[in-house]
């Protein structure tokens, strides 16, 4: 009778039921038709009660403790809960109201009453293979498994409700998010420096060697690895002529950032780990001397502090990947990328800037949730549990931390790909042009250049001057861009050539006859690269799978302004898959966000982690 009542006392939770076993009053006043009919302000059944995974973890853990035998528990309760895991009845717990001290006692009284049979609980029953989960009563479908409720004997509803394991369940799946978000972060890291054509010195293992640091010798290690073979990072082998020889601390500092978050994950794995492995009910038994100890196994700080270190992981780490991302889409830090990544003219296309404002709303709430929780604690139960953890919602939070993150990550991904198309785009439009670029000066100011004379250096250097006020004109539209160009060169030129008419005339044809070379390649090769791009060639082995998962497994396309406009059927477009649409009904373009939710899924699911797995295989 005192098992029961303990467990009754702590079915205090809010949990909004279905419609089809809620308890209408069928009363008329006016209070109770506006609760039926108003709008709700958030989805009633989520709002209030955990996800299944949640509580379907909680459940091993529980199973793993009480299995211990230190609880003092029945084998044929513990089969009862085994039971219920294996035919996949997970009761409906409420998401709020544990405090996390003497264990998380409201959440684990439901699992309780789900084993007892109770009608006043509900839960989740059904095939999820089949699409048919639905909600019941707890003495329904316990009846339709054919499980027998149990009794609770001394002691076993205190075993069951007297322990960690719904924070601990919770803190699990937080673990396992994070690890896959600061692998990833690595990979984005390394497409970053490639993005931005930095260097791959700022992780050669000679700064891990002399500063060795765990978490920095094996992202630096990693990096290094994922940017082998790449065709767009600098070696500082001279050729980066010129320029500045040191990257911009988002990609810089990169390992010295990631290392540290990484320790702490591991630091926080070990804690999760050993309790998900733990008795944490109260009293214990030993059963080799047959004691009855009483203590506080209980008090789940080791998870808040687990769960606190997570969070402001997530922080830093999502700090590191927002600077990263507006530096690609800043014309003034992205090294010769167009603003805001358009594949258009610059003043045609703003694509970009919403993303820029996302990953800046996204990054300010990860500031907020990286707050401590455990800091909050309000004595409770009239003074007893004046110590109290607060582990179950510090791990809720950390939950709410991931999903920010991954978001963000998502976006950042997305304009990764998008930058490493650009640059590559770049890199074949300099490569066709180049040798036009000789011709067009050796016809312009003859005779033509010989190996090694100084018109051949003369050539040389105005190509390199072009190739940087290429860089420095980004945001101009074509039309305007070559001239401007041009025109910047011609003092290099009347420096080296003859002061007469002559040279004068031969200068303006060659200007005007330039430009207009220098855009018509320009924009048929833009046409070109739009309509078959592959930037895989130039990359390291890490950023060339995640880009193919991107471009092919996803089918997420490079972005022209035409991938986010519902195409019109007659004059063709883009289709959903990416494809060109020639005529017949046209499919609605998903929008930016849309695309942004497509890698997110991809994350969400697991999907895109077995590529982040293979990087790290590989190195």
């Amino acid at each position: 009778m005192l098992q029961r009542g303990l467990l009754r006392g702590l079915h205090y939770g809010v949990l909004v039921q279905p419609d089809s076993l809620a308890r209408v009053d069928a009363s008329t006043d006016t209070a109770s038709r506006f609760a039926r009919t108003a709008l709700p302000l958030d989805d009633p059944i989520a709002s209030t009660s955990m996800p299944e995974s949640w509580v379907r973890a909680s459940m091993l853990i529980r199973l793993n403790s009480l299995a211990s035998g230190a609880s003092g528990v029945k084998s044929s309760t513990i089969e009862s809960l085994a039971q219920l895991l294996e035919k996949d009845i997970i009761p409906r717990i409420p998401l709020r109201g544990s405090i996390s001290a003497s264990g998380d006692l409201s959440p684990l009284s439901y699992l309780g009453g789900l084993m007892q049979g109770k009608p006043s609980i509900t839960a989740w029953t059904g095939s999820r293979s089949t699409g048919n989960r639905r909600i019941q009563r707890a003495d329904h479908a316990l009846a339709e498994s054919s499980i027998a409720p149990i009794k609770l004997g001394a002691k076993e509803g205190l075993a069951i409700v007297n322990g960690t394991s719904l924070s601990a369940g919770v803190a699990a799946l937080a673990m396992q998010e994070a690890h896959c978000q600061a692998a990833l972060s690595q990979v984005l890291t390394a497409m970053t420096v490639e993005a931005l054509r930095g260097t791959d010195e700022s992780f050669d293992p000679f700064f891990a060697q002399v500063r060795p640091h765990p978490g920095q010798v094996e992202s630096a290690r990693n990096i290094y690895a994922f940017l082998k073979d790449s065709g767009l990072v600098y070696r500082n082998d001279g050729s980066e002529a010129l320029s500045l020889r040191q990257d911009r601390y988002s990609i810089r500092t990169a390992s010295q950032w990631i290392g540290p978050v990484l320790e702490d994950l591991v630091l926080a794995h070990r804690q999760v780990t050993t309790e998900i492995n733990s008795v944490t009910d109260n009293p214990v038994v030993d059963t080799s001397s047959g004691r009855m100890l009483h203590g506080g196994n209980f008090q789940a700080k080791a998870i808040t502090s687990a769960m606190e270190k997570v969070r402001q992981g997530c922080q830093s780490l999502g700090r590191m990947l927002s600077v990263q991302c507006t530096e690609l889409i800043n014309p003034a830090t992205n090294r010769g990328l167009p603003p805001n990544l358009v594949v258009d003219e610059p003043s045609e296309s703003f694509l970009w800037k919403g993303i820029d404002i996302m990953v800046a709303a996204l990054q300010s709430e990860l500031g907020f949730l990286a707050n401590p929780v455990g800091t909050h604690v309000q004595t409770a139960e009239m003074g007893n549990q004046a110590l109290n953890s607060l582990a179950l919602i510090s791990a809720r939070y950390t939950l709410d931390a991931l999903q920010v993150l991954t978001q963000l990550s998502a976006a950042h991904l997305l304009a990764l790909c998008q930058s490493l198309d650009l640059r590559v785009m770049n890199l074949r439009f300099l490569e066709t042009l180049k040798a036009q670029f000789t011709k067009t000066l050796q016809d312009a100011f003859p005779p033509a250049a010989e190996p090694g004379s100084p018109s051949e250096t003369l050539s040389n250097t105005l190509w390199t001057l072009f190739t940087q006020r290429l860089d420095e004109t980004s945001g101009l539209d074509s039309s305007v861009r070559f001239h401007t160009i041009a025109k910047s060169l011609q003092p290099t030129i009347l420096e080296s050539a003859p002061k007469t008419a002559e040279t004068l005339t031969a200068l303006t044809s060659w200007t005007s006859r330039f430009s207009a070379l220098a855009t018509t390649l320009f924009n048929s090769n833009r046409d070109t690269y739009v309509s078959n791009p592959d930037a895989t060639p130039y990359l390291g082995a890490a950023s060339a799978r995640m880009y193919t998962f991107v471009r092919t497994g996803l089918k997420v396309p490079f972005l022209p302004e035409a991938a986010i406009t519902t195409p019109d059927v007659e004059t063709g477009g883009f289709d959903f898959d990416g494809g060109s649409v020639k005529g017949g009904v046209a499919k609605t373009a998903p929008s930016m966000g849309g695309f942004v939710t497509m890698v997110y899924e991809a994350m969400r699911s697991g999907e895109l982690y077995v590529v982040v797995g293979e990087c790290l295989q590989a190195v």
